[in-house]
């Protein structure tokens, strides 16, 4: 007997569910490695605890386990927002199984987790990849019809501009011309970054502290700007300019932000913070070493109606703004097969990069 409960618990340690036991009370009695780590907690300091002190969820999900033990029925929820001990958000889907105990022979409740905020997030990239493909598509066939009778216009008036016999004319001609341009312009911006990149050894905190400064300068001083940066993460193959470029974009937009709800927020602050990530998959492709740049900013955070869409050329919720910034830096981002994410409530709205780092 001995042995066999040996290898049970071998097995259990082995898997990658996470799987708990709780006496009758919903006191934790066993929990694995797997159940450890989604619920940030050590099986020592855990064994003991009130269950729903450890995954809080609802009064009514207690209930539900409570009453699980009681009529010795099972039951499964889907997508469960659990908030864990230490104040972090997770997803997770748990079945729950009264069982007597292998030893005392007490009703038990066994509990199996799996988390879904990687399937969910590696689902929502892969959509999110997509569908910037298919703008992308979109984009350079509606560039390639813009271009090709906006030359045919340009070229058209300045021949009528030499045709014409008073100077007072041409000031119509010269309109046409440079509304033209301004046409080429704005689609050449649309199609993002058209440079070849120059690959060179990037240090990715050389990068954010030229945004610092550039920030710095163009609010006046009136950002401040925090840093946690983690010295250890190595350099990255890239083009220097266009990371400048893409970093710039999202800082500038929280900085936009931030002024333009002013006096609201006492002290607008926008947060630098780096780290690095193993074994990270994005979109259907795993990574062992990924960079992870944080932007955050304490705005007054993104309007749920551009959520969706905020990445799509042309979308802004300025009145002022052209819309191209998050397009063209999730463009140079995706270049590196990367991908830029956010997360957006009051007072605080964040911006991850991650990068490759092989």
């Amino acid at each position: 007997m001995l042995a066999s409960a040996i290898i049970n618990q071998r097995l259990l340690e082995h898997l990658n569910t996470g799987i708990l036991l709780l006496d009758s009370k919903l006191n934790v009695l066993y929990m694995n490695p797997a159940a450890e780590a989604l619920l940030e907690m050590s099986g020592k300091r855990g064994v003991g605890v009130f269950f729903p002190d450890l995954a809080i969820e609802s009064d009514e999900a207690t209930q539900a386990l409570y009453e699980a033990i009681r009529s010795n029925h099972s039951f499964t929820k889907r997508e469960a927002v659990i908030h864990l001990h230490n104040h972090t958000q997770i997803t997770l889907d748990y079945s729950a199984s009264p069982v007597l105990h292998p030893e005392t022979r007490k009703p038990s409740l066994l509990i199996e987790l799996q988390g879904r905020d990687r399937l969910m997030r590696i689902s929502r990239e892969e959509q999110l990849i997509a569908t910037q493909e298919t703008t992308r598509s979109l984009v350079r066939g509606l560039a390639h019809e813009i271009k090709n009778p906006l030359g045919g216009i340009r070229g058209a008036a300045q021949l009528l501009e030499r045709e014409l016999p008073s100077a007072g004319l041409k000031e119509y001609t010269n309109i046409i011309i440079e509304e033209a341009d301004r046409l080429r312009d704005l689609v050449d911006r649309l199609l993002g970054p058209r440079q070849i990149p120059r690959q060179e050894q990037v240090n990715i905190h050389e990068v954010l502290e030229r945004v610092c400064q550039l920030i710095e300068v163009e609010s006046a001083g009136r950002i401040r700007i925090l840093r946690d940066y983690d010295p250890s993460i190595p350099e990255l193959l890239a083009d220097k300019g266009q990371l400048i470029q893409a970093m710039l974009n999202i800082s500038r937009n929280a900085m936009q932000a931030m002024l333009e709800a002013l006096p609201a927020i006492e002290q607008p602050t926008l947060s630098l913070r780096t780290r690095t990530i193993r074994q990270f998959t994005i979109g259907h492709q795993r990574h062992r070493l990924v960079a992870k740049i944080d932007i955050a900013d304490n705005g007054p955070g993104i309007p749920m109606e551009l959520r969706e869409n905020l990445f799509y050329p042309m979308v802004s919720g300025r009145a002022d703004g052209t819309g191209l910034g998050l397009s063209i830096a999730q463009s140079i981002i995706n270049q590196k097969s990367g991908i830029i994410e956010f997360s957006s409530q009051d007072n605080k709205t964040v911006f991850s990069i991650y990068l490759p780092l092989e």
